[in-house]
């Protein structure tokens, strides 16, 4: 079973518009309503590979209400634990060309007691050999070294736990070595304390360092430039596949959906970085924060073109 934590789901409200304007009024010409947050397109992901996955987190309200009911029309399976709060929603603004602009609310806090209630719900989920993807924003009274100390009791009890953080809460997750980290160029820097001008010639040697300090797997995205996978005794540049964009949100979670998919059925590293890569791109194909379907996911296989990394 592959548990996905999202502590700080979200409905995700998508708008097209034909040019965002600032300052002035813009006249929306599409929009929908998809449940939101990294795990949550974890899961969704999980499930059109043909996989199985359960939601679990926090949700409070009637927004929260909803997540969960269009968690279930799309055939995922939820357990939340219900929280004093409303569960934010985010709004997504696309543009034709692809630009995006997402105003993102905070969330509600959460209790130690609650976090303690979770981690609970998630050794029961995952059992004694489960992978669980810990991925996304923290909700409010959550310590940012959560993650990190999640990741230690869950390793104790045997799973294998994916992280997909950023900033403080990435930098610290990483003491405790994850199975897996997907940091991108930005977040690779920020957590060494190297400035952004760092020559993209030492990201390799970045990645390197923490598969040295126990982390499983790194994937380091690049956006449009693809992807670097990197394990003890194998490394690989991916490169990025062109597709026609929709939407972009969405698609790092849909490489670690597929990397988790992957890893939980023992696929090698080559598999693994075809499948993350064409999920990813499959994404970005979709409106909103639709998953790629696995259709997609198979076609765009057999164009990821590979490069061993010395």
């Amino acid at each position: 079973m592959i548990v996905t934590v999202t502590m700080n789901p979200a409905l995700d409200k998508t708008a097209g518009l034909p040019k965002l304007v600032p300052g002035a009024l813009n006249r929306i010409a599409s929009v929908r309503l998809d449940p939101g947050g990294k795990g949550v397109n974890v899961s969704r992901v999980v499930r059109e590979l043909g996989g199985k996955s359960v939601c679990t987190g926090f949700v409070g309200g009637d927004t929260g209400r909803t997540l969960v009911r269009l968690l279930g029309e799309r055939g995922l399976r939820a357990e939340f634990l219900p929280a004093d709060g409303v569960t934010r929603t985010n709004l997504k603004i696309v543009e034709p060309d692809g630009a995006l602009t997402e105003l993102n609310e905070p969330g509600f806090p959460v209790t130690q007691e609650a976090l303690d209630a979770l981690l609970a719900r998630i050794r029961r989920l995952a059992g004694k050999t489960g992978i669980v993807v810990l991925s996304g924003s923290l909700p409010g009274g959550a310590d940012p070294g959560i993650y990190r100390d999640f990741t230690r009791e869950l390793k104790a009890a045997g799973c294998r736990v994916l992280v997909d953080a950023d900033g403080e809460a990435f930098r610290l997750a990483l003491e405790a070595a994850p199975a897996l980290v997907k940091p991108n160029r930005f977040e690779l820097l920020q957590a060494f304390g190297l400035p952004q001008d760092t020559p993209d010639g030492r990201l390799p040697e970045l990645c390197g360092k923490l598969i040295e300090t126990g982390v499983g797997l790194v994937i380091l995205s690049l956006g449009a430039d693809g992807a670097m996978f990197f394990t003890q005794g194998e490394a690989l540049r991916a490169a990025g596949l062109r597709v026609p964009v929709r939407s972009t949100v969405g698609a790092g979670d849909s490489m670690v959906g597929a990397a988790a998919f992957a890893m939980e059925r023992g696929l090698p590293l080559r598999e693994l970085t075809r499948l993350a890569m064409a999920a990813s791109a499959g994404a970005v194909t979709t409106e909103g924060t639709n998953p790629p379907s696995l259709e997609t996911v198979r076609e765009l296989e057999q164009n990821v073109i590979l490069t061993p990394l010395a």
